[in-house]
């Protein structure tokens, strides 16, 4: 790691206040890297927490001149290596800007920093009444600006849609340090190219947002919810593609296999039907129209033969069933340790397909996992055809860390092979590069490289991500 003392004074410069610029060797290694397994990362030389638009404008134009990678952070909850550290670089560590600057009730939008919280967002807006739809299972953890940055999806996005949707302008700083404002507060505006696209989902590759206006839904009716026990997966997901070829628009259908259940189980205790090959969780929020809409998808589940339909009893009860959903990640994280001790770990795949391909994708996975003789848990948001297959290994055993990137790779050639997507929500980070430009194929990965050189020409930002 190379310290330039010159640049280091020209941020101390920019940032004078304690925790501004880090440079203590200990801090920076815990700006490494995200969540994202086996993928690679480096030491920063130093680290910048700005509070405002113009600090971050400030650590570009320094970085710039002295032709030093940045890389932009918020809570490094990501699964992708997007957010992971090169050696020598600067992170750009957004969390510290984290205020709600406006609720606009009037107008149903919110103004936020990138460093707010989903989950404190979502807060914010429902004790106005109001609702901010996204909500990736690191709600509690992930910030505004990193799911902008992924585009992040969630639970809720079979019927609420994901992040890009609800993004409607932002500020970012450009890798020149110039401030760029696109996109609009109004409910309509088409003046222009689609600016505010383009950076939704760029992954911190285009510029450094700084500032987001999302638009915001009234708050939705209370959810009635149900669960669905199955022997099969595939009888589990023939029950998700009658559901959404019916036409009905469920709140939330989310399926979790016999291996996920398990290890929530053994992480979380709370009586979950650990023998069922998989269980799916739907609601729906229709109003006066919810019980008899949860009906026909009761009805729905038994016709693709379902083993049991359970209604709950109360929002407590509901909501804890969304909590053991939410649960998946550090369950399966837990129940590698167990298995592997000493080199548990978990590769986390995120596939999505269209729905009416789901049940091709769900056995497809099973006879991968049986081929290779390689554990794989299955969750996901099923009413959106976006599956999370979590492939267990063994860090420490190179034979089974190999099989492991074998069943990864099959994974995503299944997915692709049915007209899927390689992400449909964690974004491509260091992880999934050579599964974009396939998918991109070479005159996509040319016209992404066009518009990164036009914004980024000396290639400053999150250099090697993406593509």
């Amino acid at each position: 790691m190379d310290l330039n003392t010159d640049l280091v004074q020209e941020l101390l410069g920019a940032l004078p206040y304690e925790g501004g610029v880090l440079t203590d060797p200990d801090l920076l290694r815990s700006y490494e890297h995200d969540e994202a397994d086996l993928v690679p990362y480096g030491t920063p030389s130093v680290v910048v927490r700005p509070r405002t638009t113009g600090q971050v404008s400030a650590v570009l134009r320094a970085a710039s001149r002295h032709k030093i990678p940045v890389i932009p952070q918020g809570a490094r909850s990501g699964l992708a290596g997007g957010a992971n550290a090169i050696e020598g670089a600067i992170v750009l560590s957004l969390t510290g800007m984290n205020e709600i600057i406006d609720i606009d009730t009037a107008n149903r939008i919110a103004v936020v920093q990138p460093g707010v919280v989903n989950a404190q967002l979502r807060r914010a807006v429902a004790a106005e009444g109001l609702y901010y739809p996204p909500d990736p299972g690191s709600w509690e953890q992930s910030t505004i600006g990193g799911n902008v940055s992924t585009d992040a999806g969630g639970m809720c996005c079979v019927k609420y849609g994901v992040t890009s949707d609800h993004v409607i302008g932002l500020e970012v700083v450009l890798a020149s340090g110039e401030v760029l404002n696109c996109g609009r507060r109004t409910a309509k505006g088409v003046a222009g190219y689609d600016l505010t696209s383009l950076f939704v989902g760029s992954e911190g590759t285009l510029g450094v947002i700084t500032e987001i206006t999302v638009k915001l839904r009234p708050a939705p009716e209370p959810a009635l919810t149900l669960v669905a026990v199955f022997d099969t997966l595939a009888a589990a997901g023939a029950a998700v593609s009658a559901v959404v070829g019916s036409g009905m628009q469920p709140s939330m259908l989310e399926v979790i296999d016999r291996v996920a259940l398990t290890a929530i189980e053994a992480y979380r205790p709370m009586d979950l039907p650990t023998t069922a090959a998989a269980l799916l969780i739907a609601s729906v929020d229709s109003g006066g129209r919810a019980p008899d809409d949860l009906a026909r998808i009761a009805a729905m589940c038994r016709t693709a033969q379902a083993s049991d339909v359970y209604v709950a009893s109360d929002e407590a009860e509901a909501d804890a069933l969304l909590a053991a959903r939410r649960l998946a990640h550090p369950a399966l994280e837990h129940f590698a340790a167990q298995l592997f001790p000493g080199g548990g770990g978990i590769m986390v795949d995120d596939v999505a397909v269209p729905r009416t391909r789901l049940v091709e994708l769900i056995e497809g996975i099973e006879g991968i996992s049986a081929e290779h003789g390689v554990v794989v848990a299955t969750v996901g948001h099923a009413g959106d055809g976006n599956l999370h297959p979590v492939i267990v290994i063994d860090r420490s055993d190179p034979v089974n860390l190999a099989q492991g990137q074998k069943v990864f790779d099959a994974i995503m050639s299944l997915g692709l092979s049915l007209g899927g997507t390689s992400t449909g929500e964690h974004g491509v980070g260091l992880l999934k590069r050579d599964w974009l430009a396939r998918e991109i194929g070479p005159t996509g990965l040319k016209a992404h490289r066009s518009i990164k050189a036009a914004l980024d020409p000396d290639n400053i930002l999150n250099p090697g991500k993406v593509f």
